[in-house]
């Protein structure tokens, strides 16, 4: 009886899926997909491309969806279960470099040399590690290279088309305390820059923003070109000055000079931190807003 039911069974006519029954199988495992990928991602290097593997489960999600036969008696997720390790692993070795053989000496070098540690309670020697594995010391080494260059070839093979390894090094870009703090000394510079004096503001903005030569400057403002010169040097530690009362007091000396020339000094430092708020400097927003109408000739 149960060879007859059995035999039924195998002549029954495949059940094709409707369209919108295989999209919603697709829809209903997808975290099969990211539950499989985060098993994998955990035991493999770190350079191992995670959106790879999570395509390549995808692809495999939907295939399943589309040759899976419910009258099989099988679960869907048990199905696709295994559709998508197979196609996982098959991704991992399409990118790997090392043959399986290179893998194995691999492996058992690693554990030998793991056994070895435990018991002499050191890293063991290269002779002692030929001699436990029975092979010559050029073996081991030649083991050991071949290691490594799977090891950098396989990140290579992890470089999407017209990418670097580059692309996929950490990088060194400013974290969001770094870009805060750099944000905001920006906006004390913007402040910074437009409660100078007039002639000095001008001097600064026409040199540094648009990139105008000294000499038209010297010529807007009735002045020589060494003039010019001088101007910028004393708005340049202005604004070092009037930035650091603010960001680091620590470093602006001790004002000298006259007793008028100290309170000028002062009040425009004072003017630095009333100019804006904590929320305006931080808006990065353009110099252009800052900058003053052309002066006439003075």
């Amino acid at each position: 009886m149960t060879a007859d039911v059995a035999t039924a069974t195998r002549e029954l006519p495949m059940v094709e899926l409707s369209a919108a029954e295989r999209s919603a199988l697709v829809e209903q495992h997808l975290p099969l997909v990211g539950y499989i990928t985060s098993e994998f991602i955990g035991r493999l290097p770190s350079h191992v491309s995670r959106d790879d593997l999570t395509s390549a489960g995808l692809m495999a999600l939907f295939q399943a969806s589309r040759a899976y036969d419910p009258t099989t008696g099988v679960p869907f997720n048990r199905y696709a279960n295994t559709r998508i390790r197979g196609a996982i692993l098959d991704d991992l070795r399409g990118a790997d470099w090392a043959s399986r053989g290179v893998r194995s000496r691999q492996r058992k070098l690693s554990q030998t040399e793991d056994q070895l540690t435990t018991q002499l309670g050191r890293t063991p020697t290269p002779t002692e590690l030929a001699a436990a594995l029975g092979v010559s010391e050029k073996e081991v080494a030649e083991t050991r290279d071949e290691a490594q260059r799977s090891m950098v070839l396989s990140m290579q093979g992890f470089t999407a088309e017209g990418a670097s390894l580059d692309d996929h090094l950490p990088t060194h870009t400013p974290g969001p305390e770094q870009e805060l703090l750099h944000r905001e000394r920006l906006g004390y510079l913007r402040s910074a820059v437009s409660v100078l004096p007039e002639r000095l503001r001008h001097v600064v903005e026409g040199y540094f923003l648009h990139e105008r030569p000294m000499a038209e400057l010297a010529e807007e403002l009735g002045v020589s070109e060494s003039r010019i010169s001088q101007m910028r040097a004393e708005a340049l530690v202005l604004l070092r000055d009037g930035m650091n009362t603010h960001l680091s007091p620590e470093m602006v000396l001790k004002t000298a000079g006259s007793g008028a020339a100290v309170k000028r000094k002062e009040a425009y430092y004072a003017a630095v931190g009333t100019q804006s708020d904590f929320r305006s400097r931080l808006a990065l927003s353009s110099f252009a807003q800052f900058s003053a109408p052309a002066m006439r000739t003075a």
